[in-house]
């Protein structure tokens, strides 16, 4: 038969299919980190630059600095919880974190302008910092939970579906909502502060409702697990699982990529759609599609295996990017859409790349999540230790890492083509920035994705091999 990788195996170990409200209890909380994840990624950038007049290397900066301190934070968060599993089960982190992370979301957009503009940088440092701290509470037992709730490699899939799901409603209201609304609230900075209320709302009703309706799910959990080995020997431990390096190298790489290109994404269709309102039909155009695919990507892995069709999708990802070099394609073309009217060709090939986007990112996103989850049961402790929790906090640290070098690098490149930041609002700028936007969303995050595809030959043969727990 074939295993979830493409190669034949041995019968795997099964267990039975979970409820359907337990999925979507455990997805749920997946909208509210979606929000947390990427509207600071997305936005916090231009709301520091065209609100608080901060440089977009300041600002850069400024976001590096506390995702950097995850690093450390992230990992020992997953021990903490490893270690507080068997006694008192992830619960408390879980609700603490969710509470934390929403009011620090309302406090980055609400931070007030200064004369100089290195006093809201440093204000804003801080406040993401405390609230990048609360997130990990939160994410990172919730991520490890995905491995906690079956044994089935299927199954974990199945799981991970589900979590998608709410991950793209959590895209299309961060990302497809959350610039739209500062406008819809007036703009400005009294636009910026009750964007922030709402939306960090939306994240503690999502995450709190998620750690509390899990919570009967996990006390039943935590009573078969035993105390993970001492720190040191479960970074140790963790560290000799090929599997588990080379999926972290690939995640980590293809998310600098995405970072980078959600820092462009609001500035693309302010200066180069020249709409900012086709945001919001690009990201629900890429969410419904995306949504709707889930169910062919759960067939194929089953039939073709996780890993081969998760390269066929980073592939045909790179080449939706690319596209982007031909934004201005049809501008002088007009044809009328259902709901938006008469719009120029050019509009409409934007939305075809956002369903593009949608059926490819969806599903090797999922993917990942999934073969990092498989990864786990890859390693000497098998399923029998309560080590989730720490597998979780390297795989989160990494991401976060990503996050923030990715803010970074568009920011430094940003600045190399020319693009001028400001105070009040949004200015012209010349033709060499508007190119440099097009690249930091364009071929910035394309070569990072095709760089991690030197990883997949060894990540083949590393999920070939058998579990080192059962050498």
């Amino acid at each position: 038969m074939k295993n979830p990788y493409g190669q034949s195996s041995q019968a795997l170990p099964t267990s039975g299919p979970l409820p359907v409200n337990v999925l979507l209890r455990y997805g749920l909380g997946q909208t509210g980190a979606q929000i947390f994840r990427d509207t600071p990624a997305a936005l916090l950038p231009v709301f520091m630059t065209t609100i608080l007049g901060i440089p977009a290397w300041i600002a850069g900066l400024a976001i590096l600095l506390p995702k950097l301190w995850v690093i450390l934070c992230d990992p020992l968060m997953g021990a903490w919880s490893d270690r507080a599993a068997p006694r008192r089960g992830r619960t408390p982190f879980l609700v603490t974190g969710a509470v934390l992370t929403s009011v620090g979301f309302y406090a980055l957009f609400s931070v007030p302008e200064f004369a100089n503009s290195l006093v809201s940088a440093a204000l804003v440092s801080g406040i993401f910092l405390l609230s990048m701290t609360a997130f990990s509470a939160f994410s990172v037992p919730y991520l490890g939970i995905a491995a906690l709730l079956s044994t089935d490699p299927h199954e974990r899939t199945r799981i991970l579906v589900y979590r998608m799901i709410f991950l793209t409603a959590g895209v299309l209201l961060g990302v497809g909502l959350a610039q739209p609304a500062v406008f819809w609230f007036g703009g400005g900075h009294a636009g910026w502060h009750a964007m922030g209320l709402v939306f960090g709302l939306i994240c503690l009703v999502t995450m709190l409702g998620s750690a509390l309706g899990l919570r009967p799910v996990l006390a039943g959990k935590a009573a078969g697990q035993q105390a993970p080995p001492p720190l040191r020997q479960q970074f140790a431990t963790l560290a000799r699982n090929r599997t588990f390096r080379l999926l972290l190298s690939i995640q980590f790489l293809q998310t600098v990529g995405q970072a980078s290109s959600y820092t462009a994404v609001a500035l693309v269709f302010i200066y180069l759609a020249g709409s900012v309102e086709l945001l919001l039909p690009f990201v629900l155009v890429m969410s419904l599609v995306g949504l709707s695919v889930q169910p062919l990507w759960l067939t194929l892995s089953r039939r073709i295996g996780k890993l081969p069709l998760f390269v066929w999708q980073v592939l045909a990802w790179c080449l939706v990017t690319l596209s982007w070099l031909w934004i201005d394609f049809g501008a002088d073309t007009a044809m009328t859409l259902p709901v938006l009217g008469e719009v120029t060709l050019k509009d409409g090939l934007i939305l075809v790349r956002g369903a593009l986007i949608g059926v490819t990112n969806a599903g090797f996103v999922m993917l990942l999540t999934s073969l990092f989850t498989d990864s786990i049961y890859q390693g000497e402790t098998g399923a029998g230790a309560a080590m989730e929790g720490s597998y979780a906090g390297i795989w989160s640290a990494a991401e976060k890492l990503a996050f923030a070098l990715g803010p970074l690098i568009a920011g430094i490149t940003l600045s190399a083509f020319g693009f001028e930041s400001s105070r009040g609002g949004i200015i012209e700028q010349d033709a060499g920035a508007l190119r440099g936007v097009l690249v930091t969303y364009s071929l910035v995050p394309m070569a990072f994705f095709l760089a991690s595809m030197a990883f997949v030959p060894a990540l083949a043969r590393a999920l070939r091999a058998p579990p080192a727990h059962a050498a």
